[in-house]
């Protein structure tokens, strides 16, 4: 059996706070569009952001390793970066694997 996937959006969000909160519907945005930038901003300074009760953004430094194309099998260097990789909390998981 196949599951529809949909996707919680930005506007999805300010519509939440708009109809729970009383905030007007460019005001909720707004607010959305806050939050979001403050993640932003502090991830690109190094840190890391946790929601608790949710997860962490975690960012990890990656080293300069040499790689393989898997065509042709020719060695390549991956140059080193910052990724970010997402932790659930807990408190997450249980309220995912309840469905």
């Amino acid at each position: 059996m196949t599951r529809s996937v949909s996707t919680l959006t930005r506007a999805d969000l300010a519509d939440m706070i708009n109809r729970k909160l009383g905030f007007s519907r460019a005001e909720a945005l707004d607010l959305v569009e806050a939050v979001l930038r403050h993640m932003c901003e502090a991830m690109s300074r190094g840190e890391n952001v946790k929601i608790s009760g949710f997860g962490t953004f975690v960012l990890r430094e990656k080293r300069e390793r040499i790689g393989r194309n898997p065509k042709t099998g020719v060695e390549v260097p991956i140059t080193p970066r910052r990724v970010m990789t997402f932790r659930a909390s807990q408190l997450l998981k249980e309220r995912v694997a309840k469905g």
